[in-house]
């Protein structure tokens, strides 16, 4: 078995399974020695595979439960609309995570029949939506800033103020409000406690904040 087709079978064994699965129980299913496997599960935690480890009855590596939603059968017209307000949520910025976006949009175009996707390009070109793009930003801080959201996790920020001047704070994301050419993030400070708007395409840095260990 190649490898890129083994680290596809090792990440739907680990969705399929209920309970964890040592690192040797893994390379006796699929015939290689332990080191390789412990290689192969790096190369699935580094594609941004959920990958968990616990000790007991019952452990070993797992993967999140919440990584993959069941399969979902949509209709081709429900799949193109999905993918040309996609698309316009996309070009307009409304939406800050756009790596997780793009994603799901490739995902869902790839399950389209040749026909299907030749009807999705049709229809792209006669939907417009006119509207005020968003301020752009930076990338690296969306990724970071996209994680948190989702993880519930803290950050350190620095951002511009609006009479141009620098600040830094650690925070975490309660909401995100997205306003005509903004998006705003409605933050608590974890010094204070205290309830701070930043502006995304205000923030020049983002970092995750690493638990004490």
């Amino acid at each position: 078995m190649k490898r890129s087709a083994r680290l596809f079978a090792i990440a739907e064994m680990l969705r399929a399974r209920r309970t964890g699965v040592t690192a040797e129980e893994l390379a006796d299913r699929f015939g290689v020695s332990v080191r390789t496997m412990y290689r192969d599960l790096d190369t699935l935690r580094d594609a941004s595979m959920p990958l968990a480890s616990e000790r007991g009855r019952g452990g070993g590596y797992a993967l999140d439960r919440t990584y993959s939603l069941p399969p979902v059968n949509f209709t081709v017209r429900e799949a193109i609309v999905l993918l040309v307000l996609g698309r316009l949520a996309n070009e307009l910025r409304l939406l800050p995570f756009t790596r997780t976006l793009g994603s799901a949009l490739d995902k869902v175009r790839g399950a389209l029949p040749p026909s299907a996707q030749r009807q999705l390009d049709a229809r792209n070109g006669s939907l417009s939506f006119v509207g005020v793009p968003g301020h752009d930003s930076d990338g690296e801080v969306r990724v970071v800033i996209e994680d948190a959201w989702f993880e519930g996790t803290q950050l350190d920020v620095d951002y511009v103020r609006k009479d141009g001047t620098s600040g830094r704070r650690r925070v975490t994301v309660a909401q995100v409000v997205l306003e005509r050419g903004e998006t705003i993030l409605n933050t608590v400070d974890a010094e204070t406690g205290e309830r701070r708007q930043l502006r995304l395409h205000q923030i020049t840095s983002a970092r995750a904040v690493t638990a004490p260990r």
